[in-house]
């Protein structure tokens, strides 16, 4: 694979050839991480999350100015959760809304892996998931402009 600059025009040229389908996958997919990176320098990423509860109000704190979060009185539970974000991540709650989390950052890996940390922290256990559907679930995803 080849990678060519013009700096007139401000494109990025990959060049394959005789690429069969692994290659031509491989091609597409260094496209879209070399895409990514330049609209997360340039504008961001960021996931809107939502609190969802049904007895139990969720109590969250940001912590350290948006580097990690602290999750307590889920299902009525003393444990108090603690998720830091991954670098150069933030989030902070919606003013807004009561209920809502914004993770904020470049990387959208990064900021996937935070959200999704947050999610998975607030898992329930040892009880029927189609009964029990608190937690923190990822609402929207969205590049900011």
């Amino acid at each position: 694979m080849k990678i060519k600059t013009d700096q007139k025009k401000k494109k990025i040229y990959l060049i394959l050839w005789y690429g069969n389908k692994k290659k031509l996958a491989s091609l597409n997919t260094v496209s879209s991480h070399i895409s990514n990176l330049i609209f997360g320098v340039t504008y961001g990423f960021q996931y809107r999350m939502k609190m969802v509860y049904a007895h139990f109000p969720i109590n969250l704190v940001v912590l350290e100015a948006g580097k990690g979060i602290e999750i307590r009185n889920f299902l009525g539970e003393k444990r108090t959760r603690k998720i830091f974000m991954s670098q150069n991540v933030t989030c902070h709650k919606k003013e807004n809304s009561k209920d809502e989390i914004i993770v904020k950052g470049t990387d959208v890996t990064l900021v996937s892996m935070s959200a999704a940390s947050i999610q998975q922290s607030c898992l329930v256990k040892n009880k029927d998931i189609r009964k029990f559907l608190d937690g923190i679930y990822i609402a929207t995803k969205e590049k900011m402009d």
